[in-house]
């Protein structure tokens, strides 16, 4: 009997047979096997393994665990995402262990662009990449404050005081508003402040100029922060736990002691014909070490991650703790992170959800009866005690004809006043993709976020200055609610078509915020007779006042963005947003925001051959940003309905109202235009890489509320309108070059210079100037440029002084004396006068720098941190206060004034109660501000992998690190990095919170 077979069942056999010898030729092989591990000892799971040339391969299991067979001649090769490949030799052995370096290009190949990514070789637009590790590793309250030094172009000023968020410019003053960038967290519009854990940031992308942040269109004319923060990873759980203590100083005035500030006091009285004042030479006071305290940051973090084959997740917790160098100042953080996701065929979900209650204690009182710290220091004398019972409240102050001071008493503020202010914020987004091609996905994001703000102000009885009214105790207290409400539907297409490669991205986005305060104020409060403490709830006291208000607002906007790329030579992206803002009238409530960019790659052209060129492109683009950067309703007139008025034959009373605020509808979108022109370029395979952008920026309609008279009527603050034009001309460069010497060191380096020219083109209004304090911003000219007299030297007889005549022979400064500060008469009209003013300097650097460096040597690593600003000219507050004289406060140490035994100074004379020697409006009090900082230098060590087996861990990192503890500078204020926000006065140094030295010691435990 015969068997006939058909096709399949023969064809069944075939592969049964096959599949059988291979069997019997892999049994006669040995069987390789090991742990995959990455440069912590940390397994990596799912890692690929393969015997080369051959298509018999594995993968790693959770644990990083492998077997593979493998001839005793054979190559095994090992890749992994984010990880060098690496080929190992067998050489007979039947155990590998492999610990796998991260390829470090590899991991910044991806740049998040904004609805979207793209290969950082790529980009056509100006976008700096930052890594997590350089923010994370530094001691820092904000993400603002850890990017300082280490991108071009992106100017960053913080300071000391516990909860202080940094001010941040992205290439420059845009318009004359100090406003932030955008910051985007997992494509929520939000903000990174405070409350924001930094320990969760995965990568930062810094988008520059135009043509990269246009799709976000009219919120991008200051720049755009991405922030993405941690993902869980395919593989077992992870956990990791860090903890940084900190301990914190802040630098000190140069004060005289009782002895030198009686010395010159009597000098000061006597000079003026004054009876001396009846110091208490009994009391010697050092402020400086009463208000101000070692501080101590505590930053506690950890996390949990890990995932499956189609779903990941990563939680973490924070507790950040500041406790202020000024007594009764601290800050308090707790936060918490859930992100999530999963896969199902071509349907993807994630969530990305952060809670975070932050607390802020801050010392001060209202502006007009002082309360900062650092003037409140050096206004008070070292005679006058800190506490005095025959005083209201029982503390220390001026006192006639004894110590004729008006400075305040910082204990007493901080005894007599509690401020606090509290955040709970809920912020987060949920996603869902589909993928119904490989080409083509839809995604919808739907965005939340809910801040709810408590505000606490008590005033206990009691005074702190001289003269000071005997007020009630009143307790003020406010509670608001800020919600955002995001939508988004977007469509990608991304697909190749031979060498052409196309990537199409469009949308639409709906947000709405709404803001909601109430607040109320009662006075006389009642006390609690066995403890002394205030009853500070709104039921008790008297003559309440309550308020409130609501505001909303609602952005509409359509976004397009097309990528092209042929062969990898030629690059083009286009992007066009239109938004529509309720903030405008319905004339003016849309702006369009269009950009365009290309990219020539040189290094990919047949004519080009040079070996030491690894990469070579060319960039060049254009685009509009808008800014709407003003409050709600601006269009529209403010109605007072609260008056009343009298009327008729019989002078009745009847409600009335009437208008109170100016409104302006023809209110329209300032507009950015910003040209670039870069250069990105890759030497010696890509270890050395240079990138070189020059740029123009126009801001033009800049939206302004300058001064007007209050007799127009207006009683609601100036008006706003579309008035000045801004431009700004800048250089930035970046070299960063990295080397892997050996397994066991590896380094690297990175330098950034950036220069800025700013300039006002117009005004606008019919204003020629706009003078703020001492400094002028007029047309051709930068904004808040120096306007003081000019200083000539000392007189330093009559006979000088006599001689010092203009061109018609007038005696301009006949009242002066031996020893007195010679104005120039600019005018030549024999007088010094206002009209002798001129503009004498910039408080614009000429340039800024930063300098990274890394270095790792086995389980070592260290790493430091310059930056540095050059030729500015700042205004040294602290020197206009402590030099002038004619007013009472303390002195700095060391000063040698002019006398006839001492004329050879140029310190003048010291006077009491005259403004020849103490005019603040004089170069006297203008400095050099450039300086160079240590801004962060440290070190760690990573314990072995073979010591943390046997007690169950994966990692274990020591790190000790300081920031701010060495600074070059000639200025002589507290701090040449102060930060001031009116852009008018950016160089203004009068009471900023100087930064601090810090030094921390960190732990870091996986397992």
């Amino acid at each position: 009997m015969k068997t006939k077979l058909n096709s399949k069942t023969g064809l069944r056999m075939i592969l049964f047979l096959t599949v059988l010898w291979g069997q019997c030729v892999l049994a006669q092989q040995p069987t390789v096997s090991g742990t995959v591990t990455d440069a912590d000892g940390i397994p990596i799971p799912f890692v690929n393994i393969v015997v080369k040339g051959t298509s018999t391969g594995t993968s790693a299991d959770m644990d990083g665990n492998y077997s593979i067979p493998a001839a005793p001649d054979a190559t095994l090769v090992f890749s992994y995402v984010g990880f060098s490949t690496q080929e190992i030799e067998v050489n007979d052995r039947i155990q590998i262990d492999i610990q796998m370096q991260e390829d470090v290009s590899a991991l910044e190949e991806v740049v998040v662009v904004g609805y979207g990514t793209q290969q950082k070789r790529d980009l056509t637009s100006a976008i700096s990449v930052v890594k997590s590790d350089q923010i994370q590793k530094r001691q820092t309250t904000t993400v603002a404050e850890g990017l300082q030094g280490l991108a071009p172009g992106v100017n960053v000023r913080g300071g000391g005081q516990p909860g202080q968020e940094a001010s941040i410019q992205i290439r420059g003053l845009k318009n004359l508003q100090s406003a932030n960038p955008l910051y985007v967290v997992d494509g929520l519009i939000t903000t990174a402040n405070r409350d924001f854990n930094p320990n969760d940031i995965e990568s930062i992308q810094i988008l520059k100029d135009a043509a990269a942040a246009a799709i976000y269109g009219s919120r991008a004319a200051n720049g755009v922060v991405i922030i993405t923060t941690k993902k869980g990873i395919q593989g077992p759980l992870q956990v990791s736990a860090s903890s940084k203590m900190s301990l914190t100083q802040v630098p000190k005035y140069d004060l005289a002691g009782q002895e030198e500030f009686v010395r010159l006091n009597n000098m000061a009285y006597d000079n003026a014909g004054l009876p001396r004042q009846a110091l208490d030479l009994n009391v010697n006071t050092d402020w400086q070490d009463i208000v101000f305290r070692t501080g101590l940051i505590q930053d506690h973090n950890v996390s949990f991650s890990g995932g499956g084959e189609n779903s990941s997740y990563f939680i973490s917790a924070n507790y950040f703790g500041n406790k202020g160098t000024v007594i009764d100042t601290d800050f308090d953080r707790v936060s918490l992170r859930v992100n999530t996701s999963g896969k199902k065929g071509i349907f993807s979900i994630g969530e990305n959800l952060s809670l975070s209650n932050a607390k802020t204690n801050e010392i001060g009182a209202p502006a007009a009866d002082r309360g900062n710290p650092f003037i409140d220091v050096i206004r008070m004398f070292p005679t006058v005690p800190v506490y005095d019972e025959n005083n209201p409240g029982g503390f220390g102050y001026g006192k006639a004809d004894v110590a004729n001071t008006f400075g305040a008493n910082p204990v007493a503020i901080a005894n007599l006043i509690d401020r606090e202010l509290e955040n709970f914020r809920i912020r987060g987004n949920l996603w869902a993709e589909i993928d119904p091609t490989p080409f083509l996905k839809y995604r919808f994001n739907f965005g939340y976020e809910t801040s709810f703000d408590d505000y606490f102000y008590l005033r206990k009885k009691g005074n702190w200055t001289m003269n000071q009214a005997d007020e009630p105790s009143m307790t003020n207290q406010n509670k608001a609610q800020s919600e955002t409400t995001l939508i988004e539907n977007t469509i990608s297409f991304n697909k190749d078509f031979g060498k052409h490669h196309v990537n199409l991205v469009a949308g639409m986005t709906y947000q709405k915020d709404i803001y909601k305060q109430i607040n109320g104020t009662k006075r006389n409060l009642l006390v609690n007779p066995n403890t002394g403490s205030y009853f500070d709830v709104l039921d008790l006291g008297d003559q309440g006042v309550v308020g409130g208000y609501r505001n909303e607002s609602v952005l509409i906007s359509y976004l397009g963005r097309l990528e092209y790329n042929y062969d990898n030579r030629y690059l083009l992206n286009a992007v066009f947003r239109r938004d529509g803002s309720s903030k405008f009238s319905d004339v003016h409530k849309w702006g369009n925001f269009p950009s365009v960019s290309a990219g020539w790659r040189l290094s990919n052209e047949k004519f080009f051959d040079i070996e030491e060129v690894s990469d070579l492109k060319l960039r060049v683009s254009y685009g509009e940003l808008g800014s709407g950067n003003i409050p709600d309703y601006e269009y529209m007139m403010f109605i007072n309905t609260l008056g009343s008025m009298v009327a008729g034959r019989d002078q009745l009373l009847y409600p009335a109202a009437t208008q109170v605020r100016l409104a302006n509808p023809e209110l329209r979108w300032e507009t950015l235009k910003q040209t670039n022109f870069g250069v990105d370029l890759g030497l010696f395979d890509n270890k050395l890489q240079i990138t070189a952008d020059y740029f123009i920026a126009r801001t033009e309609d800049v939206l302004f509320g300058f001064p007007i008279l209050l007799s127009t009527g207006n009683d609601g603050g100036n008006p706003i309108t579309n008035a000045a034009t801004v431009e700004n001309k800048g250089f930035e460069f970046n070299a960063a070059y990295n080397e892997v010497v050996n397994e066991d060191f590896s380094f690297n380096a990175s330098i950034n210079l950036s220069t800025l020219n700013n300039k006002l083109i117009k005004l606008g209004n019919g204003f020629n100037e706009s003078i703020q304090g001492n400094t002028v911003t007029r047309a051709g000219q930068p904004v808040g440029m120096w306007y003081v007299l000019q200083t000539d030297g000392l007189f330093q007889s009559q006979e000088e002084i006599d001689n010092y005549t203009n061109s018609d022979g007038r005696v301009i400064m006949p009242d002066a004396q031996p020893g007195d500060i010679r104005f120039k008469d600019v005018n030549d009209d024999g007088q010094i006068t206002n009209e002798d003013k001129a503009v004498v300097s910039s408080p614009w650097p000429d340039f800024e720098m930063g300098f990274n460096a890394e270095v790792q040597y086995k389980d070592f690593d260290f790493s430091m941190n310059w930056i540095g600003s050059f030729g500015a000219t700042v205004y040294n507050g602290f020197r206009s206060t402590v030099d002038r004289f004619d007013d009472d406060t303390n002195y700095r140490s060391g000063i040698q004034p002019w006398t006839p035994e001492n004329p050879d100074t140029n310190f003048p004379r010291v006077v009491k109660g005259t403004s020849f020697n103490a005019r603040g409006d004089s170069d006297r009090w203008l400095e050099d501000g450039s300086f160079v900082r240590l801004k962060y230098i440290g070190i760690g060590y990573n314990v072995p992998a073979e010591i943390l087996e046997k007690a169950g861990f994966s990692k274990l990192r020591i790190s000790m690190s300081a920031q701010n503890i060495i600074t070059f500078t000639k200025y002589g204020g507290l701090d040449p990095e102060f930060s001031n926000n009116d852009p008018f006065q950016r160089g203004v140094d009068f009471g900023a919170f100087p930064n601090l030295k810090t030094y921390s010691i960190g732990v870091e435990l996986g397992f």
